[in-house]
């Protein structure tokens, strides 16, 4: 997730940016546009503490846990290869994206990086590692 990659800003799904709006609720991320099968890199190093589902009625789609400190640290639409329990390295393929028009037609491919502290969603830009 470094600065390099390029937002997701908007299609006929929504815009990407964190805040934006989702019907009755907020974006709690930031998007990066990637092609599905790009291998993600870890933002930071830390603890993988949850590999989980962004949708319960689609078990396809995952999403990765990385504990950094007080931070959980969340990717969407990334097909693991860790397992919960292992100690990435910022900077670590932790998996390759997945492609998202199988649920979404003709969304921009990306995947969703959001940030917890304490269970709250904080704005992923401007957060050091």
């Amino acid at each position: 997730m470094k600065a390099s990659l390029k937002k997701r800003i908007s299609d006929k799904w929504g815009q990407g940016h964190f805040g934006a709006p989702r019907g009755s609720r907020t974006h709690h991320g930031i998007d990066f546009h990637v092609p599905h099968g790009t291998e993600i890199l870890s933002p930071v190093a830390g603890l993988v503490t949850k590999i989980g589902y962004p949708y319960g009625d689609d078990l396809s789609f995952r999403y990765i846990q990385i504990t950094s400190g007080d931070l959980d640290h969340r990717i969407f639409y990334v097909k693991p290869i860790l397992m919960v329990g292992y100690h990435v390295k910022e900077g670590e393929v932790i998996g390759l994206s997945q492609d998202l028009e199988e649920r979404y037609p003709e969304i921009t491919p990306h995947i969703h990086y959001e940030i917890k502290i304490g269970g709250k969603y904080i704005n992923p830009e401007g957060v050091e590692s």
